[in-house]
């Protein structure tokens, strides 16, 4: 089995602070990754430093600096399976659509994507639809969350991982 981290939204600075929080977001999350995705609104690159020697995959969200070598979009193909990776934009309303019709004309197992800080995962015509929230800022949701998505036999599944439940 291949596993994947996926997180998303993270908006940290370049801080020691950050980097210790993405450190232990690592050791206790991402242990044993083969990858890690990363959907866009890192804001300061520098901090994904935490994650090596794990490759990470990013792409730019609307809150990351224009002269940063992010793609607007990637297509991954890990152990089989093709990934779309990609942030998103505008409402919540509609966003679904808006990053599937980026894909329309690539064959897609997953497609993974964030902005909206809301956890999403479940499958539309046989395409995983991913967004594994918020690390930081839960924006009205129950929970901070990342996300690990496996890959066994040819088939993805994926799971929420909330990062601290609410008291």
């Amino acid at each position: 089995m291949i596993r994947v981290g996926v997180l998303s939204d993270t908006h940290l600075p370049d801080t020691g602070e950050a980097l210790a929080f993405l450190l232990d977001l690592a050791e206790r999350h991402f242990q044993g990754v083969e990858a890690i995705l990363h959907a866009g609104d890192v804001v300061a690159p520098g901090v994904l430093a935490a994650f090596a020697p794990t490759p990470v995959y990013a792409v730019r969200g609307n809150m990351d600096p224009a002269m940063h070598d992010f793609p607007q979009k990637r297509l991954l193909k890990i152990a089989g399976i093709r990934i779309g990776l990609i942030h998103g934009w505008g409402p919540r309303e509609g966003l679904v659509e808006r990053v599937r019709n980026e894909f329309r004309n690539l064959p897609l197992d997953c497609l993974v994507f964030g902005h909206s800080h809301v956890p999403m995962c479940h499958r539309e015509s046989g395409l995983l639809l991913f967004n594994p929230g918020s690390a930081v800022d839960r924006r009205g949701m129950p929970y901070e969350s990342v996300g690990l998505l496996e890959i066994e036999d040819g088939t993805i599944s994926a799971q929420i991982v909330p990062l601290e439940q609410v008291k």
